[in-house]
C-alpha cells in the first residue's frame, strides 16, 4: 500500500500563535514533526496556509503544500492536501495519514500501528486510544474518552467519561473500569477522507465539539488500535515549557 504522511500547520493559533515555529533545543516544532514522521512515511509533506511556515519546512529540506486559510480542521487541510500531492506527484496513495505537528515527540511506533490497521481492506478510517493511567483525571473534558466494540472499532467518543458506571463512586471508577483516552492522530483510505470532508456537521459533532463524531453518525467506521506510548501535545506556551523539560 502507498501511505503518505502530512502534517497540517497552520500559523494562526488562538491559544499560541505560531506553535508550529517554536524553538525546541534548536529545531522548530514543525520539523521535529517531520522528522519524526519521516522515519516512518517515505513520502511526507507539511500542509499550511502560511508562507513562513512554508519557508521554515523548506528551509530543513521538508515538502510543502500550500493550502486554503478557511479550513476548520486538520482533516479538511489534509483533503485539500492530497489532491494536490497527487496532482504534483502523478501518484496515487491509498492512505493519508494526520500527523499532529504539535506533537513534536510523537514515537514513531504509534504511527506504524496506524498503518498496520489497513492490513484489513475493510478498514476506512483509523485512530488510536491508549489506558487512563491512574493520575490521569478520566472526568477532564479537555481528555476525550472512546468505547471500543470487540472487533476494535470506535462505538463512541465523548468528552465526558464512557461508559457511566451506575453504582460506583467516582473515586473508584478508574480502578474499576479500563477507560481509554483518544489520541488525536487519524489515517483515512484517500477516497473516504474525501466523502467525510463533504459531510455537512452533524448534531453529535457539534454537541461534543469532535469530528470525528460526524463520521460515525453518517455509517463510517472508525478502527482503533491500543497504544502503550504516551503523547506529548502543546496546546499552549506553558505545554511547550513543559515538553522542553522532559526532552531537552
Amino acid at each position: 500500500m502507498n501511505f503518505v504522511g502530512i502534517i497540517p500547520a497552520r500559523y494562526a493559533s488562538t491559544r499560541f500563535p505560531g506553535k508550529p515555529l517554536a524553538d525546541i533545543g534548536g529545531k522548530s516544532m514543525i520539523q521535529r514533526a517531520y522528522e519524526q514522521a519521516q522515519q516512518v512515511f517515505a513520502h511526507c509533506y507539511a500542509a499550511t496556509d502560511d508562507d513562513r511556515i512554508a519557508a521554515a519546512v523548506k528551509a530543513f529540506g521538508g515538502k510543502v503544500v500550500m493550502t486554503s486559510p478557511s479550513h476548520q480542521s486538520g482533516t479538511d487541510r489534509c483533503a485539500e492536501a492530497i489532491l494536490k500531492i497527487e496532482t504534483e506527484t502523478h501518484q496515487k496513495f491509498d492512505v493519508v495519514v494526520n500527523v499532529q505537528g504539535d506533537e513534536p515527540f510523537i514515537a514513531p511506533q504509534q504511527l506504524e500501528q496506524l498503518k498496520g490497521c489497513f492490513t484489513d481492506s475493510g478498514v476506512q478510517l483509523a485512530t488510536l486510544v491508549k489506558k487512563f493511567s491512574q493520575e490521569e483525571d478520566v472526568f477532564s473534558p479537555n481528555s476525550p474518552k472512546v468505547t471500543v466494540d470487540k472487533n476494535g472499532y470506535a462505538l463512541y467518543f465523548s468528552r465526558s467519561a464512557i461508559p457511566y458506571l451506575r453504582n460506583k463512586e467516582h473515586a473508584l471508577w478508574q480502578t474499576s473500569y479500563p477507560f481509554f483516552k483518544h489520541i488525536g492522530l487519524y489515517a483515512y483510505r484517500t477516497d473516504v477522507l474525501q466523502q467525510v470532508c463533504k459531510l455537512p456537521q452533524s448534531s453529535l459533532e457539534l454537541a461534543e465539539s469532535l469530528e470525528q463524531l460526524r463520521w460515525l453518525e453518517n455509517g463510517y467506521r472508525i478502527k482503533v488500535a491500543v497504544t502503550e506510548f504516551e503523547t506529548w501535545a502543546i496546546d499552549t506556551p506553558e505545554d511547550l515549557e513543559r515538553v522542553k523539560e522532559k526532552f531537552m
